[in-house]
């Protein structure tokens, strides 16, 4: 998929658990892993809002382009 979500990045940059991120998003943890893993289909701007808010960053600091065919930053052959 060309879109990548990086919320696992800064939840450690940041040090913090889905749970905690969850909480202060105010969604469940089990649709914070749905959006994390890259398997949603769409995000409301409020919750990237709320994500940049909780996470104190940008929203291209979340989520990025990769064309098709480049190599994911998280392929272990990379």
């Amino acid at each position: 998929m060309p879109i990548v979500v990086d919320i696992d990045v800064m939840l450690a940059r940041r040090k913090m658990s889905v749970g905690e991120l969850a909480d202060r998003v105010g969604i469940t943890p089990a649709n914070l892993a749905v959006l994390k893993n890259g398997r949603a289909k769409a995000v409301r701007f409020t919750t990237l809002e709320a994500l940049c808010d909780a996470l104190a960053c940008q929203p291209g600091d979340l989520l990025r382009h990769e064309p098709d065919g480049a190599p994911r930053s998280d392929d272990p052959g990379r």
